[in-house]
């Protein structure tokens, strides 16, 4: 699915597979239907919280009291949820950066609980050295978040720490709403040589917003996924999460087949996209490297 798409499944609770003889087939009071998967009766049961975290409590407990055979649980709220509803029935995450700081496995290697399936962690160190690549003379950059966001802490994190090891001076602004982001990149404009934004809710909200004041001081934003690229920014280097989702469907696979979450590793992407947005790069008077131009999985040229 694209990127577009699955944000605005984040706030998905469960989507649960129920395999024919292991219980009477029926359709979810929301979208349920079955299909044919590899000769066999699957029903799919959808449920959306609607971005209430209360509510994806009551649907994992539904889903519990069904008897489902596996709940995929997308985002860290709905996967604490499902994780805290059930101890026995395999859960599979995705779109958790860190599924061990969110308490639901021990470790990534070796989940050592009912839960495993990917996390889409960014590849933030890769992202900060494409600033490099395509600014090779950038001595600063500015990051923009919300520091309320656990996600987004640990992304800034480990951007600094990469930064440092390309003599790049990172500046923060935190915001709390997207009403904050205009005088947060404001105050950002005459330290930085870049804009980087770490996938962030309320970044993500506001991109045009933030795109618009770096483009008004000349100065570029690479974002760290598609969504960012598309709404102005200059470049991503991020996850396809259409592939993302490929990929933890085969951990979905590997569960129902017998084998246990608690010994499946929870794997990163695999696939990695480069999109570049020609067309700001024109607004920015700015010519993209041609080892970057070269190596681009998709420009965008309107």
């Amino acid at each position: 699915m694209k990127k577009s798409f699955f944000t605005t499944l984040v706030i998905l609770i469960a989507l649960s597979l129920i395999l024919a003889g292991c219980g009477n087939q029926r359709n979810s009071n929301s979208t349920g239907e079955n299909t044919e998967a590899e000769g066999k009766n699957i029903e799919f049961i959808f449920e959306n919280a609607q971005a209430d975290f209360p509510t994806t409590q009551t649907i994992a407990n539904n889903l519990v009291r069904e008897k489902v055979d596996l709940i995929l649980a997308i985002a860290t709220p709905s996967a604490q949820s499902a994780a805290n509803a059930t101890k026995d029935i395999p859960i599979l995450i995705t779109a958790v950066t860190d599924p061990v700081e969110a308490g639901l496995v021990k470790s990534l290697e070796k989940p050592g609980t009912n839960v495993t399936g990917t996390t889409d962690m960014n590849p933030v160190k890769e992202q900060i050295e494409l600033i490099k690549e395509i600014l090779p003379e950038a001595e600063n950059i500015g990051i923009i978040y919300n520091a309320a966001e656990p996600n987004s802490v640990i992304q800034v994190n480990i951007a600094i720490e990469s930064a440092k090891a390309l003599g790049l001076q990172v500046h923060e602004a935190t915001v709390a709403n997207s009403s904050e982001v205009n005088q947060a990149m404001q105050s950002l404009m005459n330290k930085v040589d870049a804009i980087y934004t770490p996938t962030d809710n309320t970044v993500a909200s506001a991109i045009s917003a933030i795109v618009k004041v770096a483009n008004d001081a000349n100065i570029p934003v690479i974002g760290a996924e598609r969504g960012h690229v598309d709404g102005g920014a200059l470049a991503s280097l991020g996850i396809d999460y259409y592939l993302l989702g490929k990929q933890t469907g085969h951990v979905a696979a590997r569960v129902l087949k017998g084998e246990n979450p608690a010994d499946i590793p929870i794997e990163g992407s695999k696939d990695l996209k480069l999109i570049i947005n020609q067309k700001s790069a024109e607004i920015l008077n700015l010519e993209i490297p041609e080892p970057v131009l070269s190596r681009a999985d998709e420009i965008i040229e309107k």
